[in-house]
Order: structure tokens, then C-alpha cells, then sequence
């Protein structure tokens, strides 16, 4: 849900949004452009496609505007799909046009469309011709300050419900790659005693509900409580479903893009950081994984289930430290030194066979990059 801001915050933000696409990208210039992005994608797919492979490469992204959804149209232009951005407010579609990142409406291989997560028959509507729907939309606080409440945590389950219902209501749907977060699989009730190894977690591990309500941990309970709705929904159904659990989203930009939700992610750091589990992840990495999860959701070694992604984890008070930082946070009493080693080490092998696996695109290079 947006976020009202004045118009000299919505111009700065649009700027910013910008130049973080085109250092993402690799580097600024109309070369890197959308526009250049979607003509080549639209005469990739024109040379020597068979009847009906356009359609075949429909797809619709929900939350489209937001700090990952931007990187994802970006990934998914540059894999040669047609996009359809299902956009919430007129805000988010004034964004789009003072960006000027594409030209008119399919133009340049992206489309948009007013839908909302709430309303069953506007999703149908945009998700209809798509054979695939990314789901990246999230609840954001309008005060900007909590970033997240026990009462959004029970909206964005019944929003997951209301998308993969739409999702296999539409015909031309067959996929859905649903975005949660690391926070549906790090919080319990009870830790392990301590052994001489820490404890894996991996893609089989879920947040315990009651342990998140206990702490008023909204945001990590809210992503637990809409990925098991949504897998519920897409049980026993006409749907293939995989679901993406990213750490903490950072990346160009991602102070301003991504400040609420980050200031909600990192309730409970400290205990995180204690326990081995606060991690990372670049928005351009995150929005890979969701495309080549995607792609490999066919054939004989189909990707399904839950997907952990990361690429650093934290390990020290300075590191954490720099992140706050990084996110313009006012510095809190740094965590305790450690009196152990972490009880828990986190695991993504999972995901790195997918990312590892040979591909068709070769845009596959990660270039460092330096976060205000």
C-alpha cells in the first residue's frame, strides 16, 4: 500500500530511483536504458520465435514500483520477457512517468495496469494473458516510523490468499514466484542447546507464529503468516508455486527506496546478530534469483519448494553498525559481545544450484557496488 509524500520528497525519491536502475545496470547512458533494454528484448523475441512465444513470455509483476519490483522489471526486460506492472495508487503511476523509463504503454515490452492486492477481480484482470506473476507487493507503514503492524501482518496474509487465488482463477496463469522474506524461516520459540556445531537453517525451517506475536515481531510474523497462506491456497491447485525468502534487501539507493521496510526487518537485530542469522542481500542478486527460479520451474529437475537468499551475512557489532548507518538509523547501544559462538548457520545451497546452473542469458555479472 503507498505511502503519501510532498512532491519535492516524491521528485528526489524519483531521481534517486534513476540512478540507482542505471548503476544496477552497470553503468549510466542511454545504453542502459529501458527503452534500449525492451527494443532488444522485443528483437530477441521477434527473431525466429514461433506463433504464440510472446505470449508465452507475458508476465506480471505486482508491486512493480517498489525497490525490488523496479530490479525485477529490469531482470525480467533483460531476459527478454514482456511485462505488466500491476501498479496500486495514481502515485506509483506518476512515479513511472517522471522516471521516463519506457515509452508508451507496450512499447518498450512493459505494460501497466491499476490492480489491487485486495480486490480479486482487479487481479484477475491484470494477471489475465500472463502466463507467470511475480508477487513482490508488501504492506508498508504510512507513518513511516514502526514499519509494520500486528494489524498488517493479518492484511498481507489475506493479500497472498486474494493473489494466488487470482493467480489460478486466471487461465493463462501456470506460475508463481511469491516473495516472502529470511523472517519466516529464523525465529523460535525455543533454540537448541549448544553443540559443537550450530544448527543448519535452511528452506525447511519456519518462524514460529506464537514466538513473533509473543516479541511483536509484526513484519516477520506477517511474512510467515502470508507465505503459509499463500501455500495453503495454491495446495492441490492447477498452480506451480515456489516462494523466495531474501534477507535484508540493500543495494544503490536503498536508504530512501527501502528505509520502512528495512527499519522493520531489523527488530530483533541484535539477537539475529547474536544467533548467526542477521544477513544480507544486493536487490540486483535477489532479483535474479527470482527470474532463474522462474525459468527453472519446468522439466525434469523443476525448482519448487522455499528458497533462502543471501549474500553476507553479518558477523560483528561493526558491521552492524555500518548498516544502520548506511540506512541514516540513529546508533543504538551496540550489542553485547558475544559470549558463544552462533548457534546457527544459515544455508542457501539450495538457491546457489539454481543461480550455478547454465543458462541462456549471459547478463549474469555481479559488480561491486558502493551503498549510500
Amino acid at each position: 500500500m503507498g505511502v503519501l509524500r510532498s512532491t519535492q520528497s516524491m521528485a528526489a525519491e524519483v531521481e534517486e530511483m534513476r540512478a540507482a536502475l542505471l548503476l544496477g545496470a552497470g553503468g549510466p547512458g542511454p545504453a542502459w536504458s529501458w527503452r534500449r533494454r525492451g527494443a532488444a528484448a522485443a528483437a530477441k523475441r521477434g527473431a525466429g520465435a514461433e506463433e504464440g512465444a510472446a505470449e508465452a513470455r507475458a508476465v506480471c509483476v505486482t508491486g512493480g514500483i517498489s525497490f525490488l519490483g523496479l530490479a525485477l522489471v529490469d531482470r525480467l526486460l533483460r531476459h527478454g520477457y514482456a511485462v505488466r506492472l500491476a501498479l496500486e495508487t495514481q502515485e506509483d503511476l506518476d512515479k513511472l512517468r517522471e522516471m521516463d523509463l519506457f515509452g508508451e504503454n507496450g512499447r518498450d515490452g512493459v505494460w501497466t495496469i491499476m490492480a489491487n492486492v485486495m480486490d480479486p477481480e482487479s487481479l484477475h484482470r491484470a494477471f489475465d494473458g500472463c502466463v507467470g506473476v511475480f508477487h513482490t507487493s508488501s504492506l508498508v507503514d504510512p507513518g513511516g516510523i514502526s514499519g509494520y503492524t500486528k494489524h498488517m501482518a493479518t492484511l498481507e496474509a489475506k493479500a497472498a490468499e486474494q493473489v494466488v487465488e487470482a493467480c489460478v482463477r486466471t487461465e493463462s496463469v501456470r506460475k508463481c514466484v511469491f516473495t516472502s522474506s529470511l523472517l519466516a524461516c529464523v525465529w523460535r520459540q525455543s533454540y537448541p542447546h549448544r553443540h559443537r556445531f550450530p544448527a543448519t537453517v535452511d528452506e525447511s525451517c519456519w518462524s514460529d507464529e506464537a514466538f513473533c506475536r509473543d516479541k511483536k515481531l509484526w513484519f516477520a510474523l506477517g511474512k510467515t503468516m502470508a507465505e503459509k497462506a499463500a501455500w495453503r491456497a495454491a495446495r492441490g491447485r492447477d498452480l506451480k508455486l515456489v516462494t523466495v525468502c531474501p534477507a535484508l534487501v540493500t543495494g544503490p539507493g536503498f536508504r530512501r527506496r527501502n528505509s520502512t521496510p528495512s527499519i522493520a526487518y531489523l527488530k530483533g537485530a541484535h539477537t539475529m546478530l547474536a544467533e548467526g542469522l542477521l544477513a544480507t542481500a544486493d536487490v540486483e542478486r535477489v532479483a535474479e534469483a527470482h527470474v532463474r527460479v522462474y525459468e527453472a520451474m519446468g522439466g525434469a529437475t523443476a525448482a519448487g519448494g522455499r528458497y533462502i537468499c543471501y549474500d553476507h551475512v553479518v558477523r560483528c557489532a561493526e558491521e552492524f553498525a555500518q548498516l544502520e548507518r548506511q540506512l541514516g538509523l540513529r546508533p543504538r547501544a551496540p550489542p553485547p559481545p558475544a559470549a558463544a559462538p552462533p548457534s546457527f548457520e544459515l544455508c542457501n545451497r539450495k538457491l546457489a544450484r539454481v543461480l550455478s546452473s547454465r543458462r541462456r542469458c549471459t547478463h549474469d555479472a555481479y559488480l561491486p557496488v558502493a551503498y549510500d
